[in-house]
């Protein structure tokens, strides 16, 4: 079973993942604002290049050679950023970055490469299969699936994450036969899954859904095995103490999630 265990930068918490103990990472808490990337590697590895992107709830994944590294001076609305929502490390000694407050924040490291990545996956990138992009981009790397590791970080949970059922229908089309296509069909075939990603809502035409449930199982279908990712059990909704949440607050705060590549 993987852990999450909160520590401590200058009494500061962030959270980090047993899974990718390996590597220098941190999901940071709303406590690090405004730190910008620039300023938290300092927290996991004060040598390495700091990269982001400008995220756009897209299912673009870049490499860092496509990418300037971050100068020390970054400010949180940096000119001149590409549009992706997801950074893949080519060398070590590379610190990707994503921002989210209820979105889901994914990194990924080999074991093998030590390459990783760091992933904006809300629902909209969800539907357009973000996750299994960014597979794809370790595997044109070189990268072997069984050696990949994933953590999911803190993230709106399902239990209060109300959407549309037209959400629920561009989401659940991602892990379902391809023949399931209409609206009814795609959700009571949602709510038939073991571990549903969706939950009913008392609203007409409204469901709950679980976006990192629904990540999951796009993994799985990939051939990655449940014991090769670990979710957080944190809510952003639902602990304001820890951190932001957009459909909470309505406010454009953001908590970073950043890792570090390692020598092979």
């Amino acid at each position: 079973m993987h852990t999450w265990h909160w520590h401590q930068w200058q009494e500061l918490p962030y959270l980090k993942c047993s899974l990718l103990e390996s590597w220098p990472h941190g999901f940071f808490s709303r406590h690090f604002s405004p730190r910008t990337p620039a300023e938290l590697v300092e927290v996991l590895e004060p040598n390495a290049a700091a990269y982001r992107v400008k995220q756009v709830h897209g299912n673009l994944v870049l490499g860092t050679a496509q990418v300037r590294p971050l100068p020390a001076s970054d400010s949180a609305d940096s000119a001149e950023l590409l549009e992706a929502d997801a950074l893949l490390t080519q060398h070590p000694q590379e610190a990707v970055w994503v921002a989210s407050a209820d979105c889901v924040p994914v990194l990924i490291a080999d074991t093998q490469t030590g390459n990783v990545a760091a992933i904006h996956a809300g629902w909209r990138g969800t539907a357009s299969k973000i996750l299994p992009q960014a597979i794809a981009e370790f595997q044109a790397q070189g990268s072997q699936l069984i050696n990949l590791r994933i953590a999911m970080g803190p993230a709106i949970s399902g239990e209060v994450y109300q959407v549309s059922s037209e959400v629920a229908l561009q989401l659940g089309t991602t892990i379902l036969p391809q023949a399931t296509t209409s609206l009814e069909d795609v959700l009571a075939a949602l709510f038939d899954l073991s571990q549903s990603p969706v939950l009913p809502d008392s609203e007409p035409d409204k469901v709950r859904v679980d976006v990192r449930r629904v990540n999951a199982l796009q993994l799985e279908q990939l051939g990655i095995s449940p014991q090769q990712v670990a979710i957080s059990p944190d809510c952003t909704y639902k602990q304001p103490q820890s951190f932001f949440s957009y459909r909470r607050d309505s406010l454009k705060k953001v908590q970073w999630s950043g890792i570090v590549s390692v020598p092979s």
